[in-house]
């Protein structure tokens, strides 16, 4: 079995999309954060705030995803009403297109 860093990003965006896990996934992020227990200590200079630094721009990143969704849907609710149909009505004129060549 092969991990790579994109498979554990693959994993981390689908879960943490998933409203089951979603607060798990964040508490747990968090938790890591504050913990002295990580995958490279903090005490190294460059390496121990890397893994930190990857950490939060990710949480950042899916967070925001998720609240811009959240916005969006919310945005489109509004626009078109609790039914999903628009009250607007647009007048379309269509000409045939001919498929045979001359």
């Amino acid at each position: 079995m092969k991990i790579s860093a994109t498979s554990i990003y693959s994993w981390y965006r689908s879960t943490i999309r998933n409203p089951k896990y979603r607060w798990w996934i964040i508490l747990g992020t968090l938790a890591y954060l504050i913990s002295p227990i990580d995958i490279s200590p903090d005490f190294i200079p460059i390496a121990g705030a890397l893994d930190d630094f990857v950490l939060v721009s990710l949480l950042v990143t899916e967070v925001s995803q998720l609240i811009m969704d959240r916005y969006k849907s919310s945005q489109q609710k509004d626009d078109f009403g609790e039914q999903g149909t628009s009250n607007n009505t647009v007048d379309v004129e269509a000409e045939p297109v001919s498929t045979t060549d001359s």
